[in-house]
């Protein structure tokens, strides 16, 4: 029997979903290396490989064989291959841009162990797709508002929530279609560098933001009394912005998100907020030409530096705090502590926290592969974001889990379960 690979599910998957990766019909004990490969939409190639040693029965179970070691990863990690990808050019980061089409993962067998692959035994294609069969992805041009909505399949309404990004600006749907795959309605909103949005981070102002909050409050489909906040980074402190100073929010989540107001003037009717100061001294630039950035923002405890600081106790929501404890883009553990101070001593329930050691800054949904550095817009260079591959990659899993179990239980509450899965 020639070499074959057996995937489940066998020819599509969800990419935030577990892949089952099997080799079957290979010699007994045959060293075999596997290798993933997978194409952005700019055509940026990713791998990753993994040396194998197949069973007395010539099978290979990534569930139950460990890697050996001399590849992108050694152990038993049934993900590995896709978790361990790795951009091929330099300071790349992995992002879906059109969430309509799956990424096309193509799987390589090789005999033996060598330093280039030996001859190919077996291959195979899978589609890792982002949108589940009948969830809607409508587009969103109301008033000043620039979003991309998507509704779960079925009759709702669902549980509302806004999705914002960070300082890369634009339009990212992916983390939010993935979202509605498990019965949210959720907005990926823009709020910077997209369409007739500003194309730089000087100033917001809070009524943009409380447009697409009114928006959802009023939709059919979304159902009330209040809408879930999901921020990462730069999106984090405006999802506390929102959360502070406008009404109809029932849960926000932040994933290193910041307590300080970063980067721009924050403007709503008469109040002002300025900018956490910082200090370009403080970037510490390694012979890799990567820089540190973790140190260059201000103490927002410490003189005028305090009016930075947002007031989160305004808010009338639960928080949760996604922190990754080596995260290098800011001490995302110091804020989420501070914040956690602040709401209670102004009487306020104590926010969840979740801490994740070897996480780095930008905590995606499960299996996108972790991105070490990348060029940071504000910055200029290449900066590192922290984060140990392995830790990183089940920081992402388990975090995702414990947003949506967030969501299920402040927006609709109920635990969440299978049950909520559509």
């Amino acid at each position: 029997m020639a070499p074959s690979i057996r995937l489940s599910p066998v020819a599509r998957s969800l990419f935030d979903e577990p892949l089952a990766i099997a080799v079957q019909g290979l010699n007994p004990r045959q060293q075999v290396t596997l290798r993933t490969s997978l194409r952005d939409e700019t055509g940026e190639l990713f791998q990753a490989s993994a040396r194998y040693q197949a069973g007395d029965d010539g099978e290979l179970d990534l569930a139950r064989c460990p890697a050996l070691p001399g590849g992108s990863f050694s152990g038993l990690e049934p993900m590995g291959l896709l978790w361990a990808l790795q951009p091929q050019k330099p300071f790349w980061y992995m992002m879906k841009r059109d969430v309509q089409s799956p990424f096309l993962l193509q799987l390589e067998v090789f005999e033996g162990h060598g330093e280039s692959p030996g001859r190919l035994l077996a291959q195979a294609q899978h589609e890792r797709a982002f949108l589940r069969d009948g969830v809607r992805r409508i587009p969103v041009r109301e008033g000043r508002i620039r979003a991309t909505l998507f509704l779960p399949p079925g009759n709702g309404p669902f549980p509302g929530i806004i999705d914002l990004y960070g300082t890369g600006g634009g339009l990212p749907e992916y983390r939010a279609c993935l979202l509605a795959n498990y019965g949210f309605a959720v907005l990926a909103l823009a709020f910077y560098s997209y369409e007739d949005l500003p194309k730089e981070m000087k100033e917001f102002h809070l009524e943009y933001f409380e447009e697409a909050v009114n928006y959802m409050l009023q939709h059919t489909q979304v159902k009330g009394p209040g809408i879930g906040l999901l921020g990462l980074s730069k999106g984090g402190d405006l999802c506390i912005s929102m959360a502070s100073f406008l009404k109809g929010i029932t849960a926000t989540a932040l994933i290193n998100g910041s307590v300080a107001n970063v980067g721009a003037v924050l403007r709503y009717k008469d109040i002002m907020i300025p900018p956490l100061g910082s200090n370009s001294k403080r970037i510490k630039v390694g012979k890799s030409g990567i820089a540190d950035i973790v140190d260059v923002l201000n103490n927002p405890l410490e003189g005028p530096d305090q009016q930075s600081f947002i007031p989160l106790e305004k808010a009338e929501c639960c928080f949760l705090f996604i922190v990754g404890q080596d995260d290098r883009n800011w001490k995302s553990e110091f804020f989420a502590v501070e914040g956690s101070k602040r709401l209670q001593a102004h009487g306020k329930e104590k926010p969840e926290i979740i801490c994740y050691p070897g996480a780095g800054h930008y905590i995606e949904p499960p299996f996108f592969p972790m991105c070490a550095a990348s060029m940071h817009l504000l910055v200029g260079k290449p900066v590192e974001w922290g984060g140990e591959p392995k830790a990183h990659c089940e920081a992402q899993v388990d975090a995702w889990q414990q947003i949506r179990a967030f969501f299920c239980k402040h927006l609709t509450g109920k635990p969440s379960g299978t049950s909520s899965k559509l």
